[in-house]
């Protein structure tokens, strides 16, 4: 119960990545805010919250579309309202693109930044908002995680905007790091690599299956789960002198 009593919002949690941070969150004792515009699970079953207050975890859902910032303001001031405090905010929703740069559309390249680093922008905004209100506990007032990918580090081919989204992700959690460090802010980011998700937009027409695993030094490719652990520790207070760090979760892609 590494989590007990903390508040989280994990954003884009109905489905997948998000998903499985959520649920690890709540078996760990952590009241969880689902955060999404959608509620039904794109790899079918149970929506989140229900999920998890199946298993006897605490769950609220309120829709958002992060790349809103009233949508993102309610989504943190209700949190609050409810559990309190803002302990943990983990910025995982994202959308993918699969064209190359002279294939990309402005309108493609803004839909993607909408989210993708617009979103992170302010929902890191308005958690490091609340948390300096916040007394610390223990090493922070509060704990941030975003959640980018391999390819905010290394070419994603044929992914122009969405690679390019990621370093954002990645650049936001590190600036963050720093400016914040004395006001007990700890601020990190996860890097997964191909991970198999079930029912994501994309992934059928455009999977790059045969080269991840080739990629992938480790016999199996990744799962929710994977992240999710990797998203515990940053979480946790055993990651108390960690910040600025981005953790790979790849199965060794980024050492190959």
């Amino acid at each position: 119960m590494r989590l007990l009593g903390k508040t989280a919002i994990v954003t884009g949690a109905s489905s997948g990545i998000g998903r499985g941070i959520a649920l690890r969150f709540a078996s760990e004792g952590a009241a969880v805010i689902v955060a999404d515009i959608h509620d039904a699970p794109r790899e079918g079953g149970e929506p989140t919250q229900r999920e998890i207050e199946s298993a006897g975890g605490t769950a609220i859902a309120i829709p958002c579309n992060v790349a809103v910032w009233a949508d993102v303001d309610r989504l943190v001031s209700t949190a609050v309202a409810r559990f309190g405090r803002l302990d943990i905010m983990v910025n995982n929703a994202a959308v993918v693109g699969h064209r190359k740069l002279c294939d990309t559309s402005e309108q493609e390249w803004d839909a993607i930044f909408d989210i993708n680093a617009k979103g992170v922008f302010m929902c890191c905004k308005r958690a490091v908002q609340q948390m300096l209100m916040q007394t610390p506990v223990g090493d922070a007032r509060g704990r941030i995680i975003n959640i980018g990918s391999q390819h905010g580090i290394v070419a994603a081919p044929g992914k122009f905007a969405y690679g390019a989204s990621k370093a954002a992700a990645l650049y936001i959690a590190r600036q963050i790091a720093v400016d914040y460090a004395k006001e007990g802010i700890i601020c990190n980011a996860v890097a997964p690599g191909r991970i198999l998700t079930t029912g994501l937009p994309g992934e059928t027409d455009n999977d790059p299956h045969d080269y991840s695993v080739m990629r992938t030094p480790m016999p199996r490719l990744g799962r929710p789960a994977d992240v999710a652990a990797a998203a515990l520790y940053l979480a946790s207070d055993e990651a108390g002198f960690v910040t600025g760090h981005t953790l790979m979760v790849d199965g060794g892609w980024m050492a190959f």
